[in-house]
């Protein structure tokens, strides 16, 4: 699995943070996954939290 190499992740990663796309690799893939981790917890509490719901 190499998430880093996913267009759509490559995507949102640039829209939300700004970095191009085009310059993502895995070392700035793991960096950028390490400094979100507190707003990528809550974003995923969030989808658990609406999963439940349906």
């Amino acid at each position: 699995m190499r998430p880093w190499d996913s267009p759509y992740l490559r995507w949102r990663i640039e829209t939300y943070s700004g970095i191009p796309a085009e310059s993502i690799t895995r070392e700035s893939f793991f960096r950028f996954v390490w400094s979100e981790r507190s707003s990528l917890w809550q974003y995923l509490r969030w989808v658990s939290r609406m999963r439940h719901l349906l």
